[in-house]
């Protein structure tokens, strides 16, 4: 069974320290309660619908998406992860996954068996809220994902998504000052914001026009931020950014 390296977790303690601080001793309880390794091509899933995980995923490498279908076999990706995010931190109370992850581009992931989180959970009361924390960010991304499908126009909507993408990588330490990576193809893109391939890209190429952005080959690249911000009615609010105690 591959161990993973302590370097692969710099992007989860990077966002996690922007929020609250972990002692030496937690960050030593998360990695000892790490597990095996494991690699994802594009497109393959990491978790299934209906599948009920005896341990929980963090990524390490890449990007994956939270998807869910429909009959007749339309897809709606539900929220994005990036380096040091747990794709289904919230399998270990819930038993059962209502949705599935998959793998946007090649990914590493690292398994934390439940059994360990238990024992997380019954004798590191701090480090317990902090991994409750990041189910409850997962939660606020939701709701502002539906505020900007139901209320946003789709410039509007993709120029927050992109807003957001870009928060969260620099809070990971992602990326750089002015760009990140962002590997989905458009079809991808357009499930995450629920329009059509067509409409996905007539969107995207009015909100290159403005100038504050491009996204060419898989990274995004800001030109101007106030710009973006003020077209996406951008409020970094719900991303939690203020560093307090748990």
């Amino acid at each position: 069974m591959a161990r993973p390296h302590a370097e692969a977790f710099e992007p989860f303690f990077a966002m996690v320290s922007v929020r609250d601080t972990l002692s030496d001793a937690e960050r030593h309880t998360i990695l000892a309660a790490a597990g095996e390794v494991r690699s994802f091509a594009p497109g393959e899933d990491i978790v299934d619908q209906g599948e009920r995980p005896s341990s929980s995923t963090l990524l390490t490498r890449g990007m994956t998406a939270r998807y869910s279908t429909v009959e007749d076999g339309g897809r709606q990706i539900t929220g994005l992860h990036l380096a040091g995010d747990f794709v289904d931190l919230h399998s270990f109370p819930l038993k059962v996954m209502d949705h599935a992850v998959t793998a946007i581009g090649p990914v590493e992931v690292v398994s934390f068996p439940h059994a360990r989180l238990i024992e997380i959970t019954e004798q590191h009361p701090h480090l317990t809220r902090v991994l409750w924390m990041l189910t409850l960010l997962d939660g606020a991304i939701h709701r502002q994902w539906m505020v900007a499908k139901g209320r946003l126009t789709a410039d509007e909507q993709m120029a927050h998504l992109f807003c957001e993408q870009f928060v969260r990588a620099r809070t990971a330490g992602l990326g750089t000052s002015k760009s990140y990576p962002f590997p989905l193809t458009q079809a991808e893109f357009g499930d995450a914001l629920g329009l059509s391939q067509v409409h996905t890209n007539r969107t995207l190429q009015r909100l290159r026009r403005t100038g504050a952005l491009d996204w060419e080959g898989g990274v995004v690249t800001i030109h101007n931020w106030p710009q973006l911000m003020e077209l996406a009615q951008f409020d970094p609010t719900y991303l939690h950014l203020e560093k307090l105690p748990r």
